[in-house]
């Protein structure tokens, strides 16, 4: 059986048991009509945050010597589509493996922002799109993962455009603002961001606010997301399938978005 389809066996597994039991005895259900991969593939070509180790793959056996084929891999945990944990920007925060597989099945909401990004790289969501958003589209509803579409996901097999680098070192994409990420958490209790590009904070941030507060809030905190213009601004749910990494500052994931 493949390795792909084991998981999606596993993942489905997860669902229909949260589906069953809630995830804490109050019935949940997820309504879908398609499923959405909203992971990038991963090879040895991807973009990596400048510093971060190379991808590799070695193979270990074959069928002509050993009747089946195996490979091992190594990657940061911060690569490919991938999550953030809390210990990666707070010191002692909580590593991947503390996630409770609740958090990991999540509503979400997609904000497009992508003729802003366009016009301007160092673009950050400001509270006012959000207003517009839901003046369009309703309330965001409390728990969701809110989702910036920048079209930074057609820039993922050009690494150079991807992040934009200028020629001082400095890193041109959007992303959230900070006091915008304040007003998504207070305001509207997001269980965290995602985005289609290598930071949900903008590449000239580099306090990272944005990671900083998903971060104290042991939120999530998804980078490097494709597909977003197959999802609708809202009503899909996130099933998040991570790798248990003990004490892991985050992890490559598979991300599959379920679509009414």
């Amino acid at each position: 059986m493949r390795k792909r389809t084991v998981f999606l066996i596993v993942l489905l597994a997860t669902v229909l048991a949260l589906t069953a039991c809630g995830g804490g005895g109050k019935q949940k259900t997820i309504t879908y009509s398609r499923v959405v991969d909203l992971s990038q593939v991963i090879d040895t070509n991807i973009p990596l945050w400048p510093g971060d180790p190379p991808v590799e793959f070695e193979k270990v056996a074959d069928f002509a010597t050993d009747g089946y084929y195996l490979r091992r891999f190594s990657i940061g945990e911060h690569s490919g589509t991938h999550m953030n944990a809390s210990n990666s920007f707070v010191e002692n925060g909580q590593g991947i493996d503390a996630y409770p597989p609740e958090s990991l099945v999540v509503p979400a909401v997609v904000i497009d922002i992508r003729e802003k990004a366009a016009a301007n790289p160092d673009y950050a969501l400001t509270v006012d799109d959000v207003l517009a958003w839901e003046k369009k589209y309703g309330k965001i509803p409390t728990g969701s993962l809110i989702i910036l579409f920048t079209g930074w996901q057609d820039k993922w097999n050009d690494p150079v455009a991807f992040f934009n680098e200028d020629a001082e070192g400095g890193l041109h994409f959007p992303g959230f603002d900070g006091e915008t990420t304040r007003f998504l958490f207070e305001e509207r209790q997001a269980a965290g961001m995602g985005i289609d590009t290598h930071g949900v904070d903008p590449g000239q941030d580099e306090a990272y606010a944005t990671n900083t507060q998903i971060a104290e809030r042991n939120a999530i905190a998804l980078e490097c997301l494709t597909n977003l213009d197959q999802l609708p601004p809202t009503g899909a749910t996130l099933v998040l399938g991570i790798l248990r990494l003990k004490d892991g500052s985050g992890t490559p994931l598979s991300v599959m978005a379920f679509i009414p």
